[in-house]
Order: structure tokens, then sequence, then C-alpha cells
């Protein structure tokens, strides 16, 4: 018998080998959905995704949840998570679980095959993975519908190489610390050095070690399996440096299809890649090597699981129900999972056992034993700092003892000592991050929350030095040129007789100072870059031209995108920045630039606009469109129809409907005028520079070169030789139509003054208001009565004819 799956959305498997798109395909899947979420199976990958889709959306639609980090804005619409940290209980409408293969794996494999049977979209759910699947997912969710996807690029054997004839681009592969930093440092000296890529580094370590490699400052990377994972990098060939690894309960020769997995990073998108073993290893066999070639592996036939329908009654329960076995022949029961084996450990204790009484202990109790092993130190330990955990958050104040905590985070704050320290330093402080992301057990766990990530980011930076220091020496002429990106000149040393600029320059020159030379100033500048690409969204700013600043210092300008509410951005940096660091740079200026567009339409993208009527929510995507201003007649159909509710809810959110223009008066606030100019002029180009409105000015002379639409969507559209506030004219609007009902009127007091212009160009204004000049200072409403002509008398119909002094309207 199955297990049982909840019904709803249409399953997809997406299935193939690597680089075949599986991923992007299933993020552009997500985003053409109002809300989603996916799954990942490494912090490091779940952090890059989330770099891409923040990239197209901004910081404010997209949250980001691992166990060790949480970055939740207060109304994303997108999830970007670890597999075992998605958060399933929120309903979303797709939903896609990423390597779904690993549901084999004799630990975590029962939480992607719990997400595999129960996780669920409500109108899309995809999983990605190996083709080795297909057989148990037909089997598993019958209504399943497969997609198979090619590879878009060969993947080739090249047999057995030495470190001395590795090409360049090449990522040598092995499966311990000691082994990778042993291979590093063998590259250093024949090489010229080497990039680091480990499973332990924390995502910023992990990116200015890649931002060495994809640079172009070292050709070489030495990694382990963390790269098998879907992490996009320019490498060209992997070298099996080991066949076997130590899976944390013995050593084993590596699977075929875990080969092929790591083999696959090797080319990415439509270039070619290769494979091959380091000497002394011999070549792979050959039988081994066209599976990996063909992609042809042995299927699947069970899954690893674990019962996730939890008795919570009493700690003995809660034993059995994860000791549960399962009903279906295609699962197998897991043999050993870390938090299983601290709560039969704990739960032996009679002092635990005593706390631990009714489901909200069980469940407490429960809690602290998933918090992971971060530190790989003897069990016992583990269980040790769990039970001190557990015996503080069930006592009276039912939180973490402050003084406790800060005691045990201020051993890790300390950024001395050498990899290996720094390493375990790291593993330390991934604890408290995961215990400070739980809210409920520190009386500030905001404060917790930064100071353990302001301690990971010091160690990240400190450990890359010690990397850069020990494992890349620049001074030894490597055997070949280093292949650097396509367009990129290597950074000229500076003059030694090069001044300081003073003034704003001076800030730029600095920066270029410290990343010209990786080596010794590998510390300022990556504080510098990592500083400003995590930073927040207040540290930027933006003139009328489109220029995104940090103080004084130009980064980058919005460009001409998509379309109005989505430029791209260029940066004005200096080159001597390496593509690493400037592909980082621009991705936070892009996700900045769409979090600038989402505060600045905030008033259009609140929780009343969803429940507006059909009509309403096609008015709001007019205003959306056009930066917050309408013309009426444009969007008349939508007026025509609208409800008193759709007319209540618009009020609330600060639309104005006017009888000549449909307007968010937030949007006419000088700091929402100066986004929307400078969202135009990216739009139209350097060719065009459109005045930025002085603060509060009502009225400004119309630009010749610059039309109607772009006037509208400034916030201050065209009538004749002047360029109007929204808000001064519907105003003025409403007063000439109460005036013109009257028939012939003359114009209020002040207005030219108030305009800022002559007789003449007042006269202009009005006319393009929809009013005709009848005399001097009067005018009238087109259509309505004409001037009369002294000494000339209409007649009556039946040919009397009135008196000059009667009324003819």
């Amino acid at each position: 018998m199955l297990p049982s799956a909840p019904d709803g959305s249409p399953l997809t498997a997406v299935l193939g080998p690597t680089n075949t798109g599986k991923t992007h395909r299933a993020v552009e899947r997500m985003l053409v959905h109002d809300s989603g979420m996916i799954g990942l199976p490494l912090r490091l990958l779940a952090r890059e995704v989330y770099d891409r889709v923040t990239r197209r959306l901004g910081e404010a639609e997209v949250a980001l949840v691992t166990g060790e980090e949480r970055r939740v804005p207060p109304r994303p619409r997108y999830w970007v998570s670890t597999v075992e940290a998605m958060p399933v209980e929120r309903e979303v409408d797709f939903l896609a679980v990423d390597e779904i293969q690993l549901a084999t794996h004799p630990e975590r494999g029962h939480v992607f095959t719990d997400r595999l049977l129960n996780a669920r979209g409500r109108l899309e759910t995809w999983f990605m993975g190996a083709d080795t699947m297909r057989p148990v997912l037909q089997q598993l969710l019958p209504t399943i519908r497969i997609a198979g996807h090619p590879r878009l690029s060969k993947l080739g054997c090249r047999g057995a190489s030495s470190l001395a004839a590795l090409k360049p681009r090449s990522a040598v592969v092995a499966f311990s610390a000691p082994r990778v930093y042993d291979l590093a440092e063998r590259l250093r000296v024949r090489r010229g050095g080497a990039a680091v890529v480990l499973g332990a580094l924390s995502p910023r370590a992990r990116n200015q070690q890649v931002a060495l490699y994809e640079s172009g400052e070292v050709d070489y990377m030495v990694a382990t399996d963390a790269i098998g994972m879907g992490l996009n990098m320019d490498v060209r060939h992997v070298a099996f440096a080991d066949l076997a690894k130590f899976d944390g309960h013995e050593t084993r020769p590596l699977e075929a299809a875990e080969l092929a997995q790591i083999a696959g990073r090797a080319g990415r998108y439509l270039d070619d890649g290769s494979f091959g073993t380091l000497s002394p290893l011999p070549p792979l066999d050959e039988r081994l090597t066209r599976a990996i070639e063909m992609h042809h592996f042995p299927v699947v036939r069970r899954l690893i699981w674990r019962n996730s329908d939890l008795d919570l009654a009493s700690v003995d329960a809660l034993s059995a129900s994860l000791s549960q076995r399962p009903r279906s022949g295609l699962l197998r029961l897991v043999e050993r999972t870390e938090d299983h084996s601290a709560l039969v450990a704990l739960g032996s204790r009679p002092e635990i056992r005593r706390r631990a009484q009714g489901r909200d202990a069980v469940k407490l109790l429960w809690d602290v034993c998933r918090i992971p092993d971060f530190r790989q130190l003897l069990f016992d330990h583990h269980v040790e700092l769990l039970g001190e955990l557990f015996q503080q958050l069930s006592g009276p104040g039912g939180q973490l003892d402050p003084d406790f905590v800060a005691e045990r985070v201020e051993r890790i704050d300390d950024m001395q000592g050498d990899i290996e320290t720094l390493m375990m330093r790291m593993a330390f402080v991934r604890t408290w991050t995961y215990v400070s992301h739980r809210e409920s057990w520190l009386d500030d766990a905001r404060h917790w929350q930064e100071r353990t990530r302001s301690i990971e980011d010091r160690l990240s930076d400190a450990l890359h030095q010690r990397l850069v220091a020990r494992f890349v020496d620049d001074t030894q002429k490597t055997a070949q040129p280093r292949a650097r990106p396509r367009g990129r000149r290597p950074p000229e040393s500076p003059e030694p007789d090069q001044r300081r600029p003073e003034g704003p320059f001076a800030q730029l020159f600095d920066l270029r100072q410290k990343m010209r030379d990786p080596l010794p100033a590998a510390g300022p500048g990556d504080d510098w870059l990592e500083e400003l690409v995590e930073a927040p969204h207040e540290r930027f700013s933006l003139d009328a031209d489109g220029r995104i600043l940090d103080g004084d210092l130009t980064l980058g300008r919005m460009i001409r995108g998509a379309d109005l509410l989505r430029p791209e951005v260029t940066l004005t940096l200096d080159d001597a920045i390496g593509s690493g660091a400037r592909s980082r740079i621009q991705r936070r200026l892009v996700a900045w630039t769409r979090d600038l567009v989402s505060s600045t339409l905030a008033p259009l993208r609140s929780e009343d606009v969803t429940r507006l009527s059909a009509s309403g929510r096609g008015l709001v995507y007019q205003l959306e469109q056009n930066l917050g201003t309408v013309e009426t007649a444009q969007a008349r159909a939508q007026l025509a129809t609208l409800s008193p509710d759709d007319r209540r809810l618009l009020g609330q959110v600060g639309v104005r409907l006017g009888k000549r223009l449909v307007y968010v008066r937030r949007l006419l606030e000088p700091s929402a005028v100066r986004s929307r100019v400078a969202l135009c002029s990216a739009w139209l180009g350097l060719h065009t520079r459109i005045t930025l409105p002085p603060a509060g000015a009502e009225s400004l002379p119309a630009q010749r070169d610059l039309d109607a639409a772009a006037h509208l969507a400034i916030g201050y559209p065209r009538f004749g030789p002047r360029a109007i506030r929204a808000d001064t004219a519907e105003r003025v609007a409403r007063k000439l139509h109460h005036a013109a009902r009257r028939g012939v009127f003359q114009l209020p007091d002040g207005l030219a003054a108030r305009f800022e212009c002559n007789d003449s160009d007042l006269c202009a204004v009005i006319e393009a208001f929809g009013y005709r000049r009848v005399k001097d200072g009067q005018f009238a409403a087109r259509g309505g009565p004409h001037p009369r002509r002294r000494g000339r008398r209409r007649k009556r119909p039946g040919g009397t004819t009135p008196s000059p002094d009667a009324r003819t309207d």
C-alpha cells in the first residue's frame, strides 16, 4: 500500500543529467506565478538562486530561509530555501524541490522523500533531478507528468592528468579538507595558486573564493563534492583526485551517478566539458566512462523514508513514531539520524524526562534535538549542549540565559588563528546562528542574529585572507598564461608616484588601489565589497539622471531594461575591479533598483489592492505602468464600472479619481518624483535629460524634447507650454469646470503667478485644459456660448428680435 499524498496541483518531474537547465526552468516557472517556493539541497545553492531572483524582483519580494540564515521581508511572494528549512506550512501557488534523487541519501534522504510525498503548491508542483528517479516516481505518484531534457553541452573523458599537465579552468575534486589543502598547496607551487571551495564555507567565504577563480586571478579550483549540486562556475575540466569518500560511517567508493553529478559541473550552457582522474590515480574504467558520458545509470528502486506524522504525547511515543516502518516496499526506513539519536540519548536522562511532560514540552525537546551538529565533535559533546539548551528553555522563563549565550558567542569572536582554527569557529558560530533564528528562545533574538552574522562575516573575511595567503602565490609566474574572461584586461599596477586625488575622486582612488592587488589588499578590498553587497537599502541613493551612489562614489547607472519598471544597471566603476566582484556588485544594484520600484509603488501594492474587483485591479495596473498618474480618458472603461467598495479601497491607498486625472498622492512627493524621473531617464536613454522639478514645485516649463507620456509618467502632465503637477492640475481642472458652468468666465486671480508664467502662456495652458478664449481674460467651454458682436441681433423663431441685454445661455 502506498503512502497517501495530498490532492491538489498537477505534478511535474523535470529529469535529466547536469547542465540541462532544470533549476533555471523551475525558477522561471515559479516567477510566472503570483507566489512560489523552491527547495534546494545546499545553503550555498539557495543563496545563489536567491541572488538570481532578487536581481530580477528586488529583495522586498523574496525570502531566503536556511538553517542558519533568514531574510524574510514583510510580505514576500517567493521563498528560496534549503529543502530541510522549507516553510511548507505556507501556501504558495508554485512549489519545487531540486535534486530530488537525494531521497536516496542515507541520512538526508527522508526529508526529500517527505517533500516528494507531502509538499504541494496550490496550482503547480515540480520535482527536479536525475533520470534514475523515473521508475520510482511513476510508481509512487502515478499521475505525475515527466519531462526529460538533454544536456546542453557534451561531456567527454580525458583520462588521467598530472598537476603539471592540468589545463586552465580546471577543478580538482577531493573528499576531505586535509586532502583539499594538500592539493591546493601543490597547485600553488606548480601553477601559481588555486581557489578552495568546501561545503563548510559560509556563502560569503565561498563567494570570495569563487570570485578569485571567476575573475581569472587563479586558473584552478580545489573543491569537495559541494560543487556537484548545481553551483554554476566556469569549469572546463573536472579532475578526480579521489574516487572514494568517508560518508560519516565508512569509506566507500563513489557510485557512478555520484561521479557523474560532479563531473557534470564541467562545461556550462553550450560549452563542452571534460572529466578525468588526477595522477597517480589510473584512468576511469571504460564502462564507467561510457556511463558518465551517455548518462546511463542504474535506476533508483527505493527511497529513504521517515514518518512525519509524529506522536508528541511523550518522549517514548515520539521515538516510536520516528521508528515506524513504511507500508510500501518502495520506501525504506532511515537507519540512523542525528536528531533521533539525540532524542534517544536525552530521553534516557531522568532530569530531561521529568521536564519533557506534555505535548508542548515534548515538541520543544524535539525542536532542540533537531539543531544540527555543525561542530562535528564527539556526539556526546553535542548532546551535552542540547541538554543544557533544553533545560534552560523548559525552565521558568522559557528562554535561554543571555549570559550563557554571550559567554559562548564571545569565545568564537576571535579572528586570529590558522585556516583550521577559523573553520572550527565558523562551524561553532553556525550553531548559535541557528539558535538565534528561533525567536521565542531568546529575549532579544534580533540582537543575537545580527551578532552571530557579524561574527560569521568577519570569520569569512579572515578565512578568505588565510586561504589566499596560503594557496595563491601571485609572485610566481604560471607555466601558462591565465585565461581571463574575454574582454578583460589584466589590472595594471599603479605608478609608484601616483598621488591620491582630493575631493569626490579620493574614494574611487582608494577603491582602485584596494582592488588592484589581490594579495596585500585582499582584506580591505573584500571588506568593502562584502559590505557593499550586504548593505541595507538605505546605503544607496539615486540622482535624477539614474546614477546609483554610495556616498559620493558613483557605482552605476540605470539604463533601459525590459520595461519602465525593470531597468538594467551598467557599472561605472573602474575596470581594475575583477569580473567576479563586478558581477556581485551589479546583482546588488539591480536588486536595489527592483526594491526602489517596489517602495516607490508601495501604495499600489498594499493588501487593500488585492480586494479590488477586476476593474479596480485594471486601474491599478494602468497606474503602475505609468508610475502613478493616468489621464481619466485613458481609464474611462475601468472608472465606469468601479463599485462603491472599489472607490473606498482606492481612496484608502491614496488613489485620487479626478475629472481630468487619476493619480496617487504619495507619488507626487519630492522623493517619489525623483525616482520617477530617474526611471524615465533610464527608459529614454542618455540622449534625453529630464529636468527634475524643484521640491514642491507645482509647475515648470514643459520640455520640448519630452513627449506627453513622459511628462505624465513623472507626475507633471503637459498643458500647453507648462508641465503641471497632477494634483494641482486636477484642482485647477475642477475650478475651471465649475466656472464654465456659468458660461463665459473670468480666470481665477493669481493663476499666472501660481503657474509662474506670463499671460500669453497662461492662455495656452487654459486652452490645453479644453477651453477657448472668448476675449481678453475671458474663457468658455468648447461648444459653449460665442461672444455677441455689437450692432447685430439674432432673430428669434417667428421673426422677433431679442433685446441686446437678453440672456442667451
